[in-house]
């Protein structure tokens, strides 16, 4: 678990932008360019990796919390590149720093927050909360 988890671990991915990133993909009267959301979604990936390796069976991770900031556009195609690093560990409260690139420029910058969770209790909560809506 956090034991295994130290300040300072890093991790890097890197990924070839699609239509399926577009920001017209969700909404069409805004450029076609590399989306905030795509870009969200690829720092949580990120930060998830980065401790799945040090995570004991059945614990998984979620995003509690996330101040961002999408710098530059990117043209669909490019590739882009995202890095991570633990900044803090406190109990099961992880704390990222996160800076993401195009092939040409700093395209955006994060502090991103997760949790451990045991999988199984979460899962069964969530169950039990669409329960309530399917009755």
């Amino acid at each position: 678990m956090t034991e295994a988890l130290k300040v300072g671990m890093t991790h890097q991915m890197q990924r070839q932008t699609t239509a399926e990133m577009s920001a017209q993909k969700v909404y069409p009267h805004v450029p076609n360019v590399y989306a905030t959301r795509a870009m969200v979604g690829h720092i949580e990936e990120v930060c998830a990796d980065l401790v799945l390796p040090h995570l004991s069976e059945g614990e998984q991770t979620v995003g509690i919390g996330m101040q961002f900031k999408h710098i530059a556009a990117t043209p669909l195609g490019m590739k882009v590149r995202f890095s991570a690093k633990l900044i803090e560990v406190d109990g099961l409260k992880l704390t990222f720093e996160v800076a993401g690139f195009d092939e040409v420029d700093k395209i955006g910058e994060a502090t991103h927050q997760r949790f451990i969770i045991n999988a199984a209790k979460f899962n069964g909560r969530v169950a039990k909360k669409a329960e309530k809506i399917s009755k």
